[in-house]
């Protein structure tokens, strides 16, 4: 049944305007918080011991998938999250955000307020340097969307160097043109915040408040966050946070090319060249060498991506009418794609398979049972009576960490880490399983922190003795990617805590972090 109500008579009359012909106003008013309909595999032409072997091969691969979400034909037919990580977290998407940059320049040009013709320095007219180049001149807002700025090097390291109170589009504008624009491919993160930093200035607010209305809205996007710099322009080129399920969205709103619930959000016209190939990036021999678009990689089985640094992906594939979304920390992106493009080249139909209980069953199972398996040890030690509750002040240090304490119990491990001037943080640590209940990293660089894990964070948290003096602590920061591990060894009254940040254990790199040393309190008094 439909009740129709005042409030919600406005955007019944629209829809009404919008299907029977009437002006297109912006942006369209469509809610739908429901999300993608589910389905079984087989009903979709899929197995579901094809994608039992896929979660096979992907245990076996090495790589660390957060989450997985396979839909065709508009249903989700697999969705996978490993414990601790859950439906509805978000999570740091890196570089697959320049595509929602794309999209605000999209919905930008349906609008009328830019063109990809438009030369770059019109918006920028405060930011000019004194001498403008031909090719500076001559740079478009197309190049800027298909990386073929012509700059020798990515600018996104020296626009963050920029000094303070100097405007990002200033440092960016005096950087030397050195190839024509559009002549070669150069991947260029500055050039993505630049977008961000034109939809800005076209719109006067930034472009995730500009997308709120025009596709947060009607895909039931909610919850996304994405960081500014100190003058309010969104990033562009990473740093949106999105939960799995809203990136599946995403993705299924440009299979059908910008089409919502039978609405056209955003023009097929954008959709197609922002998809399409406007740019030659390589000879077709890796996943990175099939051409790029606007802010979209293409694919080597067809089709084209949203791809962010460590494995965030939403892999779109018209030819199979399917979209694969992954939120993962891979070190080896390349095997993480390969992945899916052996699974998709497997599958010969779209019509659907005979239903099969058994296998359904299984997947179900192998579903629900995906985990991060906890550091193995000891979940006691004889020296805990002597370690907990006592206050270990720590030596000078870059983090400005005062102290840290363990209150030790039966199931958990309390640590708490005391700062200058800022609340005290603790973090619930399960013994052999991980706990996240209240854990917060709460800002940016907190809780030792680097720079790649500069977000406000969910910790889920477990801890484990290695042998009776040492006792290892290991975070997920669940909207980061990344994960953090202290290795905490303890010598009478004193204290020495090594980092391994997941990266560099990926990488099997030393972790830069020097050692952080400290004594009890008691000893400290003396």
């Amino acid at each position: 049944m439909i009740r129709i109500t005042c409030k919600n008579l406005f955007p019944l009359l629209l829809l009404l305007l919008v299907c029977s012909g009437a002006a297109n106003p912006r942006p369209v008013k469509v809610t739908d918080l429901s999300g993608l309909p589910y389905s079984s595999p087989e009903d979709q032409g899929i197995s579901s011991e094809s994608i039992l072997n896929l979660l096979h091969s992907i245990a076996m691969s090495g790589q660390e998938f957060h989450s997985l979400i396979i839909q065709r034909n508009g249903h989700i037919i697999t969705e996978a999250y490993w414990n601790p990580y859950q439906a509805d977290d978000t999570q740091q998407l890196y570089s697959l955000s320049k595509s929602f940059t794309s999209t605000a320049i999209g919905f930008a040009v349906d609008e009328g307020l830019v063109s990809v013709e438009d030369p770059v320095i019109k918006f920028f007219p405060e930011n000019l340097p004194d001498t403008i180049s031909d090719n500076l001149a001559n740079l478009k807002v197309k190049h800027l969307l298909s990386m073929s700025v012509g700059h020798a090097q990515d600018a996104i390291r020296i626009l963050e160097a920029s000094p303070k109170g100097r405007p990002w589009a200033t440092t960016f504008l005096s950087l030397p043109v050195v190839f024509e624009p559009g002549t070669q491919f150069m991947y260029n993160s500055g050039a993505s915040y630049m977008l961000a930093a034109i939809v800005q200035k076209v719109t006067v607010q930034s472009a995730h408040e500009y997308l709120k209305p025009r596709l947060y809205e009607p895909l039931g996007i909610v919850n996304a966050t994405w960081t500014t710099n100190d003058e309010g322009v969104n990033m562009g080129a990473s740093h949106l946070r999105l939960s799995t399920k809203d990136i599946s969205k995403f993705g299924q709103f440009y299979l059908q090319q910008g089409k919502w619930k039978g609405i056209q959000l955003l023009s097929r016209n954008w959709i197609r060249d922002a998809t399409s190939k406007q740019i030659s990036n390589g000879n077709n021999d890796n996943s990175w060498g099939y051409g790029y678009g606007y802010q979209f990689w293409l694919n080597p089985p067809g089709g084209f991506r949203a791809d962010g640094a460590f494995g965030q992906f939403s892999m779109v594939l018209p030819d199979q009418n399917m979209v694969v979304n992954i939120t993962s920390e891979s070190s080896d992106t390349k095997k993480t794609m390969q992945l899916i493009w052996d699974f998709v080249r497997q599958i010969k139909t779209n019509t659907p398979l005979t239903a099969n209980k058994e296998d359904n069953d299984r997947l179900a199972k192998q579903l629900e049972s995906l985990k991060f398996d906890t550091p193995k040890g000891m979940t006691r030690s004889s020296n805990s009576a002597n370690i907990s509750g006592k206050e270990f002040i720590l030596d000078n240090n870059v983090f400005d960490a005062r102290s840290v304490s363990f209150d030790i119990q039966d199931k958990e491990i309390v640590f708490t880490l005391k700062t200058g001037n800022k609340p005290d943080i603790s973090i619930q640590c399960g013994i052999n399983e991980w706990l996240t209940g209240e854990n917060l990293k709460p800002e940016a660089h907190s809780l030792f922190s680097l720079r790649r894990i500069d977000f406000d964070s969910k910790v889920a948290a477990t801890a484990i003795w290695q042998d009776d003096q040492t006792l290892v602590i290991e975070w997920r920061f669940i909207e980061t990617v990344h994960g953090d591990q202290l290795v905490c060894k303890f010598n009478g009254d004193q204290v020495n805590i090594k980092f391994r940040f997941s990266v560099a254990r990926l990488r099997n790199e030393a972790d830069e972090r020097a050692d952080l040393n400290g004594q009890s309190w008691l000893k400290k008094s003396n």
